[in-house]
């Protein structure tokens, strides 16, 4: 008795340090990956802020003032007709996916893996097929169309399988209680499903407009790197993250791109912290 004892008493100190080591090694690494995070946040702001003057955001770009304020029109421009293209299909994509497509169906399984596939290509190869596609083969030469078209496939993935998730994450009781009120299979997704489901789609839409404000391979080969704001959408014209990456790699401007990455970073903190509050009020609301 006594043996046994002493050994389950061994054992369970042996599992105490294993869990204390874990925690510790889980606190370590949430401690270095918080304290990444802080650094190039404070690096960024810290470099950037105290280099913003106004003529970073003059309506014209010239040699002197290196203007961001072009290029924040275009980034605007191509992330709203990005989502107009993309949203929509998405969804929809998801909608049948979840709702419509039989689980049997062998067509659904290679349609969620040619998504996690498109997910995971890299920004550099969705430029090049945006120039040979678009720009070259059906002569939209360099332009916010052309750039908009290239990130609609690229962030299509992103919001089919997250909208998707979020379908599947809706219980199953709203859909018998809505058909067991005499609705039918179209008006329970768009009346029932989807406004339940709406925060996660949203969540998907916000990931994709913050690899968008952060793209840059992508438009470099399609919307090019014009330094005006485009005329219209078959004109090119660089974004802030395009714009950062010329006038960093040039050199003569170093100041200005710190301010132009100081205010890419806030543009996307708000552009998220907006989103997630708008998403979490719907979400209450709907509760």
């Amino acid at each position: 008795m006594s043996i046994s004892y002493f050994m389950l008493k061994r054992k369970v100190k042996m599992q105490k340090k294993k869990v204390v080591l874990i925690r510790w090694s889980m606190y370590i690494s949430a401690a270095i990956v918080i304290g990444t995070i802080l650094f190039v946040s404070a690096y960024i702001l810290i470099s950037g802020l105290t280099n913003i003057n106004p003529s970073l955001f003059e309506f014209e770009y010239n040699s002197t003032n290196v203007s961001l304020f072009p290029a924040f029109v275009n980034t605007i421009t191509i992330m709203f007709l990005a989502l107009a293209l993309s949203v929509p299909v998405g969804i929809f994509s998801a909608v049948y996916l979840t709702e419509y497509a039989s689980k049997s169906n062998k067509l659904v399984k290679y349609i969620r893996l040619a998504a996690e596939t498109l997910s995971g290509i890299p920004s550099i190869v969705y430029g090049l097929f945006g120039m040979l596609l678009f720009v070259v083969y059906l002569k939209m030469g360099y332009s916010i169309l052309a750039g908009a078209f290239t990130l609609a496939i690229m962030v299509l993935p992103v919001i089919m399988r997250t909208a998707e998730e979020a379908l599947i994450a809706v219980p199953d009781t709203f859909r018998e209680g809505s058909f067991g009120l005499g609705a039918g299979k179209l008006r329970t997704t768009f009346k029932i499903i989807l406004p339940s489901a709406f925060p996660g789609i949203f969540a998907g839409i916000i990931l994709s407009v913050g690899r968008i404000f952060g793209e840059t391979a992508a438009l470099i080969f399609t919307a090019g790197t014009a330094t005006g704001i485009a005329q219209n959408i078959s004109a090119s014209g660089r974004t802030l993250a395009v714009h950062l990456y010329n006038i960093s790699s040039e050199g003569l401007y170093m100041k200005q791109a710190a301010a132009t990455a100081a205010v890419l970073f806030i543009m996307v903190i708000i552009i998220n912290s907006a989103a997630y509050f708008v998403a979490g009020k719907l979400g209450k609301g709907k509760d």
